[in-house]
Order: structure tokens, then C-alpha cells, then sequence
């Protein structure tokens, strides 16, 4: 079992005419059980072609009529890929993975305020998408550094999700789904609601979760697993040596009034019975040791 995405999600690609839309559902389809999983491609001006066998479609509605396509990953550039967001929620797909960096904030929260109440789930923007390990990834991700395993990742880091992957990977713990929600002040999923789901997923026995100084989501979902968690779960979060005041690169790992620092965060996760390493080189091995 995995959560989000398996064998059976069907993919469209949005902004598949472009170089890094093209370059990546390449290699998307090479993964695992990608040749099934990626049906179709949205571009409006280009209705009728065809990228490596797989058709283009004007609108990610009639990509979905055709295909019975339930998922769709977004490579527009910044200054349309809200509006390519909001085109995948009215055609009601489960799930939109937008990895496009740099969407100006206003046109996120126009985009957020129309999924209210809305049945599709997003993960992004400006992120690495998600990966079940030997069925199919949805993003950028590289697929060889990961083997299906009983342990869930979430992090809002994209590379420290590859160094997570790899530290567990030496240790020959493989994983039941992988998911790099991204760093910025609006987005989709949270820690909290990618946690809920591998709590309930019978075939993930704990989970790493990796955060960012910046905001309070750490601390939300930490609450939460307090209270509710019926797995273990370690963490790290990145900027630890970060000077208050300061950033990463992420434009939501921003520290504002004192607040979202990563040692508030270790303590209110310490708190709440999660081990954290200080130590990005440990976060395998500590994860091994909960096990």
C-alpha cells in the first residue's frame, strides 16, 4: 500500500512542450511502472500532437475524458502555473503536484481561496513531487536512490528528502512513499496532513519527517502526533545555524519576530516524544534506532 499515488494513477503532464516538462516525464515514465502511469499531456496550443507517444490535449478536462487521468504534474513557468493549479482543481483530479519555483505569492492565495471546498489535493509548489518507490514518481526526484520499504518521508526540502532517502538506503530500510511538499508560504499539503495519511497506512511503520525554520507547521503536526500518532517518528530541521532574521533558500524559510526557529521547533517536537537529530549525517541511523 502507499498513500497518494500508486500503479494505478494515471498522469497528465502539464506544460509537457517544454524542455523540463518533457526532460522529466522522460524520465518519469522510465521509472518503475511509469509507461502506464503518464497518459497525456496539456498544452493549449498545441491539441493533437504527441510527445514520445503520448498525446497532447488543449485543456486538462478533455485530457481527463480521454485518459480517465486522476493526477497531473505542473512544469508552466511561474507567472501561469497558478492558473495551470486552478485548471487540474476544476477538472476535479485527486491530486496536482506542482514543482514550478518562483509563482508569485498573490497569485497563490487566489489559488488556495478556489480550493477551498474543493475535492484535489496539492503538493507544492516549488518542490521535488512525491515517489512510491518501485511503482511510479511524479517530479524530479531521482528514482534510483530509492527501494520500496515499510518507512514514510515527508520534507519540505527537496535535497535533504535525497539525503534522507540515501541515509536510509545504506541502512537497507526501504520506503512505503516519499513526499517533498515544498518551502514556500503557501502551499499545499502540510507535515500534518501528509502524517495523517501514513499513520493510517497499514504497510508504514514510522516515518522521518524533515523541516525548515520558518512558520509553525512543525510544531502543528508535531501536537498532533503527540496526541495521535500511532507510529514513531523522527525529524530534523534544516537551518538550525541560521541567524535570526535570516532565510534560506526557500521564500517560506524565513524567521519573522522570533518565531519559527529551529530550536523552538526541536523543543516543542522533543516535547511532544519526537527524537530529533542535530545532525543532518544522523538522521538515518536515528531513524533505524526507533525501529
Amino acid at each position: 500500500m502507499s498513500i497518494l499515488i500508486n500503479s494505478n494513477s494515471r498522469v497528465i503532464t502539464q506544460g509537457i512542450t517544454g524542455k523540463t516538462g518533457q526532460f522529466h516525464t522522460r524520465l518519469c515514465r522510465e521509472y518503475a511502472d511509469g509507461q502506464q502511469c503518464f497518459v497525456a499531456g496539456v498544452n493549449p496550443k498545441k491539441p493533437g500532437e504527441e510527445f514520445e507517444g503520448i498525446p497532447i490535449f488543449a485543456t486538462v478536462q478533455e485530457a481527463k475524458e480521454a485518459t480517465g487521468a486522476t493526477a497531473s504534474v505542473i512544469y508552466v513557468p511561474p507567472a501561469f502555473a497558478a492558473a495551470a493549479i486552478d485548471e487540474a482543481v476544476e477538472a476535479e483530479l485527486d491530486l496536482v503536484v506542482c514543482i514550478t519555483e518562483g509563482i508569485p505569492v498573490r497569485d497563490m492565495l487566489r489559488t488556495r481561496y478556489k480550493m477551498e471546498g474543493r475535492k484535489t489535493l496539492l503538493i507544492g509548489p516549488n518542490c521535488p513531487g512525491i515517489i512510491t518507490p518501485d511503482e511510479i514518481k511524479v517530479g524530479i526526484m531521482p528514482g534510483y536512490i530509492h527501494k520500496k520499504g515499510r518507512i514514510g518521508v515527508v520534507s519540505r526540502s527537496g535535497t535533504l528528502t535525497y539525503e534522507a532517502v540515501a541515509q536510509l538506503m545504506a541502512l537497507e530500510l526501504g520506503q512505503s512513499t516519499c513526499v517533498g511538499i515544498g518551502g514556500d508560504p503557501i502551499n499545499g499539503l502540510k507535515h500534518l496532513d501528509v502524517m495523517k495519511l501514513f499513520n493510517d497506512d497499514d504497510e508504514t511503520d514510522a516515518v522521518l519527517m524533515v523541516g525548515e525554520i520558518g512558520g509553525t507547521d512543525e510544531e502543528e503536526c508535531a501536537r498532533w502526533i503527540k496526541d495521535n500518532m500511532k507510529k514513531p517518528v523522527v525529524g530534523f530541521i534544516a537551518g538550525l545555524a541560521a541567524p535570526p532574521g535570516k532565510r534560506m533558500g526557500h521564500a517560506g524559510a524565513i524567521i519573522a519576530g522570533g518565531k519559527g526557529t529551529a530550536q523552538e521547533k526541536i523543543a516543542v517536537m522533543e516535547e511532544c516524544g519526537i527524537r530529533v537529530s542535530r545532525n543532518p549525517a544522523e538522521m538515518g541511523k536515528l531513524l533505524k534506532s526507533v525501529l
